[in-house]
Protein backbone atom coordinates (compact mmCIF):
# COMPACT_ATOMS: atom_id res chain seq x y z
CA UNK A 1 0.00 0.00 0.00
CA UNK A 2 1.28 3.46 -0.91
CA UNK A 3 1.22 6.28 1.62
CA UNK A 4 -1.27 9.09 1.03
CA UNK A 5 -2.22 12.33 2.73
CA UNK A 6 -5.07 12.67 5.18
CA UNK A 7 -3.94 10.08 7.74
CA UNK A 8 -5.13 12.12 10.70
CA UNK A 9 -5.72 9.23 13.10
CA UNK A 10 -2.12 8.12 12.66
CA UNK A 11 -0.80 11.67 13.15
CA UNK A 12 -2.90 12.21 16.27
CA UNK A 13 -1.58 9.00 17.81
CA UNK A 14 2.04 9.67 16.91
CA UNK A 15 2.15 13.22 18.20
CA UNK A 16 -0.28 12.84 21.10
CA UNK A 17 -2.48 15.68 19.84
CA UNK A 18 -6.29 15.16 19.65
CA UNK A 19 -7.60 14.78 16.11
CA UNK A 20 -9.91 17.78 16.57
CA UNK A 21 -6.92 20.12 16.99
CA UNK A 22 -5.20 19.28 13.69
CA UNK A 23 -5.02 21.43 10.58
CA UNK A 24 -4.82 18.90 7.75
CA UNK A 25 -3.06 20.42 4.73
CA UNK A 26 -1.85 17.06 3.42
CA UNK A 27 -4.52 16.26 0.83
CA UNK A 28 -4.95 19.21 -1.57
CA UNK A 29 -8.73 19.12 -1.10
CA UNK A 30 -10.83 22.28 -1.21
CA UNK A 31 -11.38 23.15 2.48
CA UNK A 32 -14.60 24.98 1.58
CA UNK A 33 -16.31 22.27 -0.40
CA UNK A 34 -19.67 22.17 -2.13
CA UNK A 35 -22.50 22.26 0.47
CA UNK A 36 -24.20 18.85 0.34
CA UNK A 37 -27.99 19.07 0.71
CA UNK A 38 -30.19 16.55 2.52
CA UNK A 39 -30.16 13.24 0.64
CA UNK A 40 -33.61 11.73 -0.05
CA UNK A 41 -34.20 8.70 2.18
CA UNK A 42 -35.28 6.50 -0.73
CA UNK A 43 -31.77 6.68 -2.22
CA UNK A 44 -30.50 4.67 0.74
CA UNK A 45 -33.18 2.04 0.17
CA UNK A 46 -33.12 1.51 -3.60
CA UNK A 47 -30.49 0.25 -6.02
CA UNK A 48 -28.85 3.02 -8.10
CA UNK A 49 -30.64 3.89 -11.35
CA UNK A 50 -28.32 4.02 -14.36
CA UNK A 51 -30.84 6.12 -16.34
CA UNK A 52 -31.07 8.96 -13.81
CA UNK A 53 -29.56 11.50 -16.23
CA UNK A 54 -26.16 11.68 -14.51
CA UNK A 55 -24.18 10.89 -17.64
CA UNK A 56 -25.77 13.78 -19.53
CA UNK A 57 -25.04 16.13 -16.63
CA UNK A 58 -21.39 15.02 -16.67
CA UNK A 59 -21.18 15.69 -20.42
CA UNK A 60 -22.63 19.19 -20.06
CA UNK A 61 -20.39 20.06 -17.10
CA UNK A 62 -17.19 18.81 -18.72
CA UNK A 63 -17.93 19.82 -22.32
CA UNK A 64 -17.75 16.22 -23.48
CA UNK A 65 -19.25 15.65 -26.97
CA UNK A 66 -22.36 13.50 -27.34
CA UNK A 67 -20.52 10.80 -29.28
CA UNK A 68 -18.07 10.17 -26.43
CA UNK A 69 -18.70 7.57 -23.75
CA UNK A 70 -19.10 8.61 -20.13
CA UNK A 71 -18.72 6.12 -17.27
CA UNK A 72 -19.54 7.29 -13.71
CA UNK A 73 -17.09 5.63 -11.31
CA UNK A 74 -16.61 5.47 -7.52
CA UNK A 75 -13.78 8.00 -7.61
CA UNK A 76 -11.01 8.17 -10.20
CA UNK A 77 -9.02 5.75 -8.03
CA UNK A 78 -11.37 2.97 -9.16
CA UNK A 79 -10.47 3.72 -12.78
CA UNK A 80 -6.76 3.99 -11.95
CA UNK A 81 -6.96 0.45 -10.59
CA UNK A 82 -9.14 -0.98 -13.38
CA UNK A 83 -7.63 0.49 -16.56
CA UNK A 84 -4.32 -1.45 -16.38
CA UNK A 85 -6.31 -4.69 -16.46
CA UNK A 86 -7.87 -3.77 -19.82
CA UNK A 87 -4.62 -4.16 -21.76
CA UNK A 88 -2.12 -6.96 -22.19
CA UNK A 89 1.28 -6.30 -20.57
CA UNK A 90 2.97 -3.44 -22.39
CA UNK A 91 5.23 -0.39 -21.87
CA UNK A 92 3.61 2.39 -19.87
CA UNK A 93 5.01 5.88 -19.40
CA UNK A 94 4.40 7.43 -15.97
CA UNK A 95 5.33 11.04 -15.09
CA UNK A 96 7.83 11.58 -12.27
CA UNK A 97 7.21 13.16 -9.94
CA UNK A 98 3.49 12.40 -9.92
CA UNK A 99 0.64 10.59 -8.21
CA UNK A 100 2.21 7.22 -7.53
CA UNK A 101 -0.95 5.12 -7.66
CA UNK A 102 -0.74 5.19 -11.47
CA UNK A 103 2.65 3.50 -11.68
CA UNK A 104 1.82 1.17 -8.80
CA UNK A 105 -1.34 -0.19 -10.44
CA UNK A 106 0.09 -0.56 -13.95
CA UNK A 107 3.08 -2.38 -12.46
CA UNK A 108 0.82 -4.64 -10.40
CA UNK A 109 -1.02 -5.62 -13.59
CA UNK A 110 2.24 -6.81 -15.18
CA UNK A 111 3.17 -3.79 -17.31
CA UNK A 112 6.69 -2.39 -17.72
CA UNK A 113 6.91 1.11 -16.23
CA UNK A 114 8.93 3.79 -18.03
CA UNK A 115 9.50 6.89 -15.84
CA UNK A 116 8.97 10.12 -17.81
CA UNK A 117 10.56 13.31 -16.46
CA UNK A 118 10.22 16.89 -17.72
CA UNK A 119 13.70 16.67 -19.28
CA UNK A 120 12.30 14.11 -21.75
CA UNK A 121 9.13 15.94 -22.68
CA UNK A 122 10.59 19.42 -22.79
CA UNK A 123 7.86 20.39 -20.35
CA UNK A 124 5.32 19.82 -23.09
CA UNK A 125 6.62 22.68 -25.22
CA UNK A 126 5.67 22.97 -28.88
CA UNK A 127 8.28 21.79 -31.36
CA UNK A 128 9.98 19.34 -29.02
CA UNK A 129 11.22 15.97 -30.21
CA UNK A 130 8.46 13.44 -29.47
CA UNK A 131 10.42 10.32 -30.37
CA UNK A 132 10.44 9.33 -26.68
CA UNK A 133 6.81 8.33 -27.19
CA UNK A 134 7.77 5.59 -29.65
CA UNK A 135 8.97 3.30 -26.86
CA UNK A 136 5.58 3.47 -25.12
CA UNK A 137 2.26 1.74 -25.66
CA UNK A 138 0.45 3.79 -23.03
CA UNK A 139 1.24 7.20 -21.60
CA UNK A 140 -0.39 8.27 -18.34
CA UNK A 141 -0.32 12.02 -17.78
CA UNK A 142 -1.45 14.00 -14.72
CA UNK A 143 -2.75 17.41 -15.73
CA UNK A 144 -2.31 19.53 -13.66
CA UNK A 145 0.46 17.47 -12.14
CA UNK A 146 0.34 16.42 -8.52
CA UNK A 147 2.52 17.56 -6.72
CA UNK A 148 4.14 20.13 -9.07
CA UNK A 149 0.99 21.78 -10.45
CA UNK A 150 2.51 21.84 -13.96
CA UNK A 151 0.00 21.99 -16.82
CA UNK A 152 0.68 20.66 -20.33
CA UNK A 153 -1.50 22.45 -22.93
CA UNK A 154 -4.21 20.47 -24.73
CA UNK A 155 -2.52 20.94 -28.10
CA UNK A 156 0.58 19.11 -26.86
CA UNK A 157 -1.41 16.29 -25.28
CA UNK A 158 -3.37 15.82 -28.52
CA UNK A 159 -0.10 15.68 -30.44
CA UNK A 160 1.14 12.99 -28.08
CA UNK A 161 -2.15 11.13 -28.44
CA UNK A 162 -1.95 11.11 -32.24
CA UNK A 163 1.56 9.64 -32.14
CA UNK A 164 0.53 6.93 -29.67
CA UNK A 165 -2.70 6.11 -31.47
CA UNK A 166 -0.90 5.38 -34.75
CA UNK A 167 0.27 2.18 -33.04
CA UNK A 168 -2.94 1.52 -31.12
CA UNK A 169 -1.63 3.21 -27.98
CA UNK A 170 -3.51 5.02 -25.25
CA UNK A 171 -3.15 8.42 -23.65
CA UNK A 172 -4.66 8.40 -20.14
CA UNK A 173 -5.06 11.91 -18.69
CA UNK A 174 -5.75 12.28 -14.97
CA UNK A 175 -7.59 15.60 -14.54
CA UNK A 176 -8.32 15.26 -10.81
CA UNK A 177 -7.14 18.86 -10.22
CA UNK A 178 -8.48 20.34 -13.48
CA UNK A 179 -11.74 21.93 -12.29
CA UNK A 180 -10.10 25.17 -11.20
CA UNK A 181 -8.63 25.61 -14.72
CA UNK A 182 -11.22 23.98 -17.04
CA UNK A 183 -9.92 25.69 -20.18
CA UNK A 184 -7.02 23.19 -20.17
CA UNK A 185 -9.24 20.10 -20.05
CA UNK A 186 -9.23 17.56 -22.88
CA UNK A 187 -12.86 16.66 -22.18
CA UNK A 188 -14.11 18.49 -25.31
CA UNK A 189 -12.02 16.03 -27.36
CA UNK A 190 -13.20 12.94 -25.50
CA UNK A 191 -14.30 10.07 -27.74
CA UNK A 192 -11.11 9.91 -29.78
CA UNK A 193 -9.87 6.29 -29.94
CA UNK A 194 -7.37 5.60 -27.18
CA UNK A 195 -7.96 8.86 -25.29
CA UNK A 196 -9.04 8.24 -21.69
CA UNK A 197 -9.80 11.14 -19.32
CA UNK A 198 -10.34 10.82 -15.56
CA UNK A 199 -12.37 13.39 -13.60
CA UNK A 200 -13.28 13.47 -9.92
CA UNK A 201 -15.36 15.30 -7.31
CA UNK A 202 -12.73 14.85 -4.62
CA UNK A 203 -10.46 17.88 -4.99
CA UNK A 204 -12.16 21.02 -6.35
CA UNK A 205 -15.60 20.15 -4.98
CA UNK A 206 -14.11 19.06 -1.65
CA UNK A 207 -16.09 15.82 -1.73
CA UNK A 208 -13.38 13.17 -1.40
CA UNK A 209 -15.52 11.11 0.96
CA UNK A 210 -18.31 10.52 -1.55
CA UNK A 211 -15.96 8.64 -3.92
CA UNK A 212 -17.49 9.89 -7.17
CA UNK A 213 -15.89 10.57 -10.55
CA UNK A 214 -16.13 9.84 -14.26
CA UNK A 215 -14.15 8.32 -17.10
CA UNK A 216 -14.54 9.98 -20.52
CA UNK A 217 -13.39 7.79 -23.40
CA UNK A 218 -14.23 6.01 -26.63
CA UNK A 219 -16.95 3.34 -26.54
CA UNK A 220 -14.53 0.39 -26.67
CA UNK A 221 -12.67 1.41 -23.51
CA UNK A 222 -15.92 2.41 -21.81
CA UNK A 223 -17.66 -0.91 -22.37
CA UNK A 224 -14.64 -2.87 -21.16
CA UNK A 225 -14.43 -0.65 -18.08
CA UNK A 226 -18.13 -1.14 -17.29
CA UNK A 227 -17.68 -4.90 -17.43
CA UNK A 228 -14.67 -4.67 -15.14
CA UNK A 229 -16.45 -2.49 -12.55
CA UNK A 230 -19.76 -4.37 -12.65
CA UNK A 231 -23.26 -3.05 -11.88
CA UNK A 232 -23.99 -0.29 -9.32
CA UNK A 233 -20.35 0.73 -9.02
CA UNK A 234 -21.40 4.24 -7.96
CA UNK A 235 -23.92 4.38 -5.10
CA UNK A 236 -27.32 6.04 -5.36
CA UNK A 237 -26.42 8.78 -2.84
CA UNK A 238 -23.14 9.28 -4.69
CA UNK A 239 -24.97 9.74 -7.99
CA UNK A 240 -27.36 12.22 -6.35
CA UNK A 241 -24.57 14.32 -4.84
CA UNK A 242 -22.52 14.24 -8.05
CA UNK A 243 -25.40 15.39 -10.22
CA UNK A 244 -26.39 18.27 -7.93
CA UNK A 245 -22.78 19.46 -7.51
CA UNK A 246 -22.07 19.43 -11.25
CA UNK A 247 -25.26 21.36 -11.96
CA UNK A 248 -24.32 24.13 -9.51
CA UNK A 249 -22.45 26.37 -11.93
CA UNK A 250 -22.74 29.46 -9.72
CA UNK A 251 -20.93 27.73 -6.85
CA UNK A 252 -18.22 26.50 -9.20
CA UNK A 253 -17.58 29.97 -10.59
CA UNK A 254 -17.40 31.58 -7.15
CA UNK A 255 -15.18 28.80 -5.84
CA UNK A 256 -12.67 29.29 -8.66
CA UNK A 257 -12.30 32.95 -7.72
CA UNK A 258 -11.98 32.15 -4.02
CA UNK A 259 -9.37 29.47 -4.65
CA UNK A 260 -7.24 31.77 -6.80
CA UNK A 261 -7.16 34.28 -3.96
CA UNK A 262 -6.31 31.60 -1.39
CA UNK A 263 -3.56 30.15 -3.60
CA UNK A 264 -1.91 33.58 -3.88
CA UNK A 265 -2.13 34.04 -0.12
CA UNK A 266 -0.54 30.66 0.56
CA UNK A 267 2.29 31.32 -1.92
CA UNK A 268 3.07 34.61 -0.20
CA UNK A 269 2.98 33.04 3.26
CA UNK A 270 5.38 30.25 2.31
CA UNK A 271 7.78 32.65 0.62
CA UNK A 272 7.71 34.94 3.66
CA UNK A 273 8.71 31.90 5.73
CA UNK A 274 11.80 31.54 3.53
CA UNK A 275 10.65 28.46 1.64
CA UNK A 276 11.39 27.88 -2.05
CA UNK A 277 8.39 27.10 -4.23
CA UNK A 278 8.87 24.44 -6.90
CA UNK A 279 5.22 23.78 -7.71
CA UNK A 280 2.07 25.80 -7.69
CA UNK A 281 -1.52 24.70 -8.14
CA UNK A 282 -4.84 26.26 -7.27
CA UNK A 283 -5.40 23.77 -4.44
CA UNK A 284 -1.82 23.34 -3.18
CA UNK A 285 1.67 24.78 -3.12
CA UNK A 286 4.83 22.65 -3.13
CA UNK A 287 8.21 23.67 -1.70
CA UNK A 288 11.66 22.15 -2.25
CA UNK A 289 13.75 20.89 0.67
CA UNK A 290 16.72 18.54 0.64
CA UNK A 291 15.44 17.10 3.91
CA UNK A 292 11.67 17.65 4.05
CA UNK A 293 10.88 15.42 7.04
CA UNK A 294 12.34 17.68 9.78
CA UNK A 295 10.14 20.60 8.74
CA UNK A 296 7.11 18.32 8.43
CA UNK A 297 7.80 17.07 11.96
CA UNK A 298 8.23 20.59 13.29
CA UNK A 299 4.89 21.63 11.79
CA UNK A 300 3.31 18.51 13.29
CA UNK A 301 4.29 19.70 16.77
CA UNK A 302 1.95 22.62 16.03
CA UNK A 303 -0.74 20.14 14.83
CA UNK A 304 -0.25 21.06 11.15
CA UNK A 305 -0.11 18.07 8.81
CA UNK A 306 1.54 18.40 5.38
CA UNK A 307 2.42 15.92 2.63
CA UNK A 308 6.04 14.75 2.47
CA UNK A 309 7.77 13.66 -0.75
CA UNK A 310 11.23 12.21 -0.16
CA UNK A 311 12.28 11.75 -3.83
CA UNK A 312 12.74 14.52 -4.80
CA UNK A 313 12.59 16.27 -1.44
CA UNK A 314 9.39 18.31 -1.30
CA UNK A 315 6.57 19.34 1.01
CA UNK A 316 3.08 19.98 -0.35
CA UNK A 317 0.79 22.40 1.48
CA UNK A 318 -2.95 22.34 0.89
CA UNK A 319 -5.13 25.38 1.53
CA UNK A 320 -6.32 26.39 5.00
CA UNK A 321 -10.04 27.09 5.34
CA UNK A 322 -11.21 29.76 7.77
CA UNK A 323 -9.14 32.62 9.16
CA UNK A 324 -8.22 30.72 12.31
CA UNK A 325 -6.60 28.02 10.15
CA UNK A 326 -4.57 30.60 8.24
CA UNK A 327 -3.34 32.05 11.53
CA UNK A 328 -2.47 28.58 12.82
CA UNK A 329 -0.31 27.89 9.76
CA UNK A 330 1.39 31.29 10.00
CA UNK A 331 2.31 30.67 13.64
CA UNK A 332 3.57 27.15 12.86
CA UNK A 333 5.75 28.41 10.00
CA UNK A 334 7.18 31.21 12.15
CA UNK A 335 8.16 28.62 14.74
CA UNK A 336 10.09 26.41 12.30
CA UNK A 337 13.81 25.97 12.89
CA UNK A 338 16.37 27.13 10.32
CA UNK A 339 17.21 24.40 7.77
Amino acid sequence: MLEHGGRLNQAAERWGIPRSEWLDLSTGINPNGWPVPEIPAELWQRLPEADDGLEEVIRKWSGTPAEAACVPVPGSQAAIMALPKLRKPCRVGIPVPGYREHGHNWRQAGHAIVPIGPEQTGGGATGCDDRWLDRLDVLVWINPNNPTGAIVPPSTLLRWHRRLQKRGGWLVVDEAFMDATPAFSLAPRAGLPGLVILRSLGKFFGLAGVRAGAVLSDSVVAESLKLMLGPWSLSGPGRFVMRRALEDGAWQQQSRMNLQFSASRLRAMLQTAGLTLVGSGTLFQTVRLDRPQPLADQLATWAVLVRVFEQPGMLRFGLPGGESQWQKLEVALAGKPCD
